[in-house]
């Protein structure tokens, strides 16, 4: 029998000196082409209301997740993205994780979550769909997910 190390990672806050690899990160993982989507239109001039990231044993940077900071028509609201997870280290929950740790951070501050993803992997987390909320430019109305009381409805914006 073959021993096999298990890692602990840690979620935790993001901190000043984790932009840079966040930056990598996420170039990495999306490429230049995330500069193009409505999703980026939100983060430009818009304020990180949370940002939470992990880190191997080596304290390599392997996974990063925020939120922003928006309004939808009247109401305040969280902006959940971009998620990135070093390419070794998907498939081990850890974007579970991260969305988790934004879930917990949004309930503690009262807010609904907004964003643009993949209805299957974030419909287990209580996301449904967001018909009524008005992105900045052209985007899949059904992948406009919402996690929160209500159902948000109005121009999405940054707060």
């Amino acid at each position: 029998m073959t021993d096999v190390a298990v890692q602990t990672l840690t979620v935790r806050p993001e901190a000043l000196a984790d932009i840079p690899a966040i930056e990598a990160l996420i170039l990495r993982a999306f490429g230049p082409g995330r500069f193009a989507k409505t999703a980026e239109r939100l983060r430009e001039g818009g304020t990180i209301a949370a940002g939470f990231v992990a880190r191997d044993g080596n304290g390599r940077l392997i996974g990063s997740v925020r939120l922003w900071a928006i309004t939808v028509g009247d109401e305040r609201a969280l902006f959940l993205g971009p998620i990135a997870v070093a390419a070794d280290s998907r498939k081990s929950g850890l974007g579970a994780d991260l969305v988790q740790a934004c879930l917990d951070h949004a309930a503690q501050a009262g807010m609904g979550v907004l964003l643009v993803g993949d209805p299957p992997y974030f419909n287990r987390f209580g996301f449904g769909a967001a018909p009524d909320a008005v992105l900045p430019g052209p985007v899949d109305q059904r992948r406009v997910l919402w996690r929160g009381s209500g159902i948000p409805c109005g121009a999405v914006a940054i707060a």
